[in-house]
């Protein structure tokens, strides 16, 4: 079955109010959403969620010539044609069109078989993922936890069994903030900390020094993933794991970093790291290294369902919380490009199903998207 066209969907919206972390505040997420459709009509999904426009181009100049009236049902042989048009960009908007493409083309090769991605993969490993709240996030004004205790009432309510606030707007703070967090969840909900690449190493270990009562899980990318030596020396000197890995892309990235113990957990996007294909490949090296790793999520819907795709893959790992690793992150502020096709939530048990219908488990129509439309481009198959 081969590939007649390729679109590209540039959506996007502005979070009200901004999504505070130790380094920004967000005020606008755009994503680019790739549709890859068949001869026979059959369609695929795949997703970039950091610099869609610049992916953009080059999904719509560089990959066409490659993937068009090409086998749709031989993803690993297209995901290594496109490799070679990386160049210098081995890390960047480049590897993160290759990984959209990637993406949809495993949904579009696990439709034609009638089966899901995980399937498609040699099977799934679990039919449920535990799910963790990524937020409540950081507010502007000086008071910037102020309304932490009353959302993870909420999330509580909502069934999270497992809540990753930010933090790094101050060391002492972020100490205080995590305490009373364990007092309010209790000892049975695992709590973790996203720093967002925000502190320097003395911050992130007086951070983490701090923080040590609320039992954490891990603390996430204390530091910008580029200071290998510095996050060399957080995990060496943490009483708990240091988690990462959400912006790197290439192989060579992830064995930089576990080559020198930055991570005891380790998070590759599918949206940054190659896809499915990529991320296998990341997956094996974890494994070679004995590091649980799981995949990082902050986007659509299209990589959620991914990503639980690929959660469904992992090697099971007791990493200390409720259930055992791999966990699924769920984007808990209001993001109507996650919802578009109903609540990400747990169930009552704290997790979430993998789906077993074909591809990555849902179907979207184009249409849906209207409303966060910024730009829309198609490419056929000459």
């Amino acid at each position: 079955m081969k590939l007649r066209s390729i679109e590209g969907f540039l959506v996007g919206f502005s979070p009200s109010p901004a999504l505070g972390n130790a380094s920004t505040f967000i005020r606008r997420r755009d994503f680019l959403l790739l549709r890859l459709t068949a001869e026979d009509g059959s369609t695929g999904w795949g997703e970039v969620a950091n610099g869609p426009f610049a992916a953009s181009g080059h999904a719509r100049a560089k990959l066409p010539p490659l993937l068009l009236g090409q086998d749709v049902t031989q993803p690993g042989r297209l995901f290594h044609a496109m490799l070679g048009t990386l160049g210098y960009d081995r890390r960047g908007s480049a590897m993160m069109a290759v990984s959209a493409a990637d993406m949809a083309l495993h949904d579009l090769a696990a439709r034609a078989q009638g089966i899901s991605v995980a399937r498609l993969l040699g099977g799934a490993l679990r039919d449920r993922l535990p799910a963790y709240a990524s937020g409540p996030f950081i507010a502007e004004g000086g008071d910037p936890y102020g309304a932490y205790p009353a959302q993870v009432d909420d999330l509580l309510r909502r069934n999270f069994r497992a809540i990753k606030p930010r933090v790094g707007a101050h060391p002492r703070k972020d100490g205080t903030v995590m305490r009373a967090m364990r007092k309010q969840a209790g000892d049975d909900v695992a709590l973790m900390v996203d720093i967002n690449q925000g502190y320097t190493v003395g911050a992130a270990l007086e951070s983490i020094r701090h923080m040590e009562e609320a039992d954490l899980l891990w603390v996430e990318e204390p530091l910008q993933p580029e200071d290998i030596a510095g996050c060399r020396s957080v995990a060496h000197s943490a009483r708990c794991a240091i988690a990462g890995g959400e912006a790197l892309g290439s192989l060579a990235a992830f064995r930089d970093v576990l080559a020198a113990g930055c991570y005891a957990v380790l998070q590759p996007d599918l949206c940054v790291c190659g896809g499915f294909s990529g991320f296998r490949r990341v997956a094996a090296l974890a494994d070679a290294f004995d590091v649980p790793a799981m995949p990082h999520v902050f986007g659509t819907l299209v990589n959620a369902h991914a990503a639980i795709q690929m959660g469904a893959l992992l090697t099971t790992r007791r990493g200390g919380g409720p259930m055992p690793y791999p966990f699924m992150e769920v984007d808990v502020t209001p993001n109507p490009l996650l919802t578009l096709l109903g609540s990400m939530d747990p169930r009552a048990d704290g997790t979430v199903a993998v789906p077993d219908a074909p591809g990555l488990g849902f179907d979207l129509a184009p249409e849906r998207l209207a409303p966060w439309l910024v730009e829309q481009w198609r490419v056929e198959a000459g």
